[in-house]
């Protein structure tokens, strides 16, 4: 049983030999300028010196800052109004075709919105953030609360249970694995609307690095960014599967 995970480790680590071989291939057998792709070791040189000098650490500091903090009040925001909508079908009748208006609409699109309410400041790139990962945490709670076992809601009509403590003790509970699913899906997309705002809204971080990058012609240093979100992408989703499989535990037993 153990060897499947070491084959896939193995295969993963195979895979990602092949594509930084085949990038080194590119690079220096002049398939395509290295204006527009440098060498693995010159952007392995930018990324060093940027983490040495400073200004790429804090960059990625303020790109995962303001992903954390906008995937957090996303993750608050979306389970309190999925609580309130999943626990009444009236509510969900009457609120559904809004959400479905409202849900399809590309966060990236509202940026022009936001900006004339909040101006070019961290509020608006926040705003926006908030929204665009909002709406997996708010699917999943909906979802998990729709779909509580029957048995179980006639268990809680047996005992009384207050509308509070149905939501705490079994709606949640149920809707867990959803939510945290919808957590995990709503971080990633936290990522990708920080950096698009930065883009757009000159607020420093990653996004606004690799757009500055990308307008010098300084590709070692564009790459050195992107290899940074990559980074900041891949630890933050290992960090909560991880905390995911910790708060799931009671499902395996």
């Amino acid at each position: 049983m153990k060897r499947v995970p070491m084959t896939e480790a193995a295969a993963s680590l195979a895979l990602l030999a092949a594509v930084l071989g085949l990038w080194w291939a590119a690079s220096h057998g002049g398939w395509i300028s290295r204006v527009f792709l440098p060498t693995p070791e010159a952007t392995w040189q930018s990324l060093h010196e940027g983490l040495r000098t400073g200004d790429l650490a804090a960059f990625t500091a303020a790109t995962t800052w303001r992903m954390v903090l906008g995937w957090l009040l996303a993750s608050a925001v979306g389970v309190a109004l999925g609580v309130a909508i999943g626990l009444s079908a009236t509510v969900r009748a009457w609120l559904q075709p809004t959400l479905e208006f409202v849900r399809p609409l590309p966060a990236s699109a509202l940026l022009p919105l936001a900006i004339a309410i909040f101006g070019l400041s961290p509020a608006m790139v926040l705003s926006v953030v908030a929204f665009g990962a909002m709406w997996p945490v708010l699917l999943g709670t909906i979802h998990g609360l729709v779909s509580v076992e029957p048995r179980l809601q006639e268990v809680a009509c047996c005992l009384s249970l207050s509308r509070a403590a149905y939501v705490w003790k079994i709606g949640l509970p149920n809707a867990l694995p959803d939510i945290l699913a919808g957590m995990r899906l709503a971080l990633t997309v936290a990522l990708i609307v920080s950096v698009v705002g930065e883009m757009i809204a000159s607020q420093a971080g990653l996004g606004q690095a690799i757009l500055l990058a990308a307008r010098a012609f300084r590709a070692s240093e564009l790459f050195a960014g992107i290899v940074l979100l990559g980074l900041v992408g891949l630890l933050s989703n290992a960090l909560l599967a991880l905390a995911e499989r910790q708060w799931l535990k009671w499902q395996q037993t």
